[in-house]
């Protein structure tokens, strides 16, 4: 286990070194490789919230947590983060210093190189268990991290980056399938299945957010029963389907505002709202201020 520990350290240091050339300050940096992104926080944060996209979260230095609702996970240099289908969560760099700073590596996860990785190397061996949340926390180990590496140090070596790259973020996704929660990505990859069926689901909600949601007529899209969707869903995203379509129009009237100007009647109005003052009502559950303040406080941090 000592050894272990090293081994995992001394990798770790070298992710460190690396990312802090290509991330040399606060932010959110990609990199040639398109699916890969360092992120870097020299001090704690408050809650960000986002859309979060299928991706692999690995924390090289300090520490984060990420909540889904009323649900906290916090994930550090030994425990890796998985979320396996588009999450509204709300993120908080926790510990993070400007002698150590906070840095992580995403990797995007697309969900159809998941399918094919399972239809090529079927029976792959993955773990058993309950599928469960839409993310998940797994301990990081030294397989994993050596695939991670081959991958970032690819950056050193642009020339070789369309011919290495794929083949490090596929054995990357080996890896997390054959880990302890692999059952997870697994479930969501296998066309058919209920979680399948939910994921697309909530494909098609990020996609008509705007629109009045039908749940009969969206159960129906996905070939699922109304309750056996309700359930899944609820499983994966612990929120219903209307819940998850409430949070999309809020993230997305917060980003009009802040990104495209647009003002409160009209962010609202844009994401399905027909009522102002509703619309208000629910942002401010959501973001803990009304639009207004809560734009000005973001103006005032830009």
């Amino acid at each position: 286990m000592i050894q272990s520990d090293a081994e995992i350290t001394k990798r770790r240091t070298e992710l460190a070194s690396i990312i802090q050339r290509f991330a040399p300050e606060y932010g959110v940096f990609g990199t040639a490789v398109p699916p890969l992104h360092f992120i870097r926080s020299n001090v704690p944060t408050d809650a960000i919230h986002t859309i979060h996209k299928p991706g692999l979260c690995i924390v090289v230095q300090g520490r984060k947590e990420v909540r889904l609702r009323d649900e906290g996970y916090v994930y550090d240099p030994l425990n890796y983060l998985v979320v396996s289908v588009t999450l509204p969560l709300a993120g908080q760099v926790i510990e993070a210093s400007p002698e150590e700073p906070y840095l992580c590596i995403r990797l995007d996860i697309d969900p159809c190189e998941i399918t094919q990785l399972i239809a090529d190397a079927s029976p792959i061996g993955v773990p058993s268990g309950a599928q469960n949340r839409g993310l998940f926390l797994d301990k990081i180990d030294t397989s994993l991290l050596d695939a991670m590496l081959r991958l970032v140090r690819l950056l050193e070596s642009p020339e070789d980056i369309p011919t290495l790259a794929p083949l490090a973020i596929r054995e990357i996704f080996y890896r997390l399938l054959r880990g302890q929660q692999g059952q997870r990505l697994h479930e969501i990859a296998i066309v058919d299945s209920q979680a399948h069926r939910v994921t697309r689901a909530i494909e098609w909600l990020n996609g008509n957010y705007s629109k009045p949601l039908q749940i009969d007529s969206l159960a129906k899209l996905v070939n699922l029963s109304t309750s056996t969707l309700h359930h899944r869903f609820k499983s994966i995203t612990a929120m219903s389907p209307l819940q998850y379509q409430k949070q999309l129009r809020l993230h997305e009237a917060r980003r009009l505002m802040i990104a495209e100007g647009l003002d409160v009647a009209a962010a609202g109005f844009q994401v399905g709202y027909e009522s102002p003052s509703q619309f208000s009502r629910e942002y401010s559950r959501q973001f803990g201020s009304s639009p207004t303040r809560d734009l000005a406080k973001l103006r005032s941090f830009a």
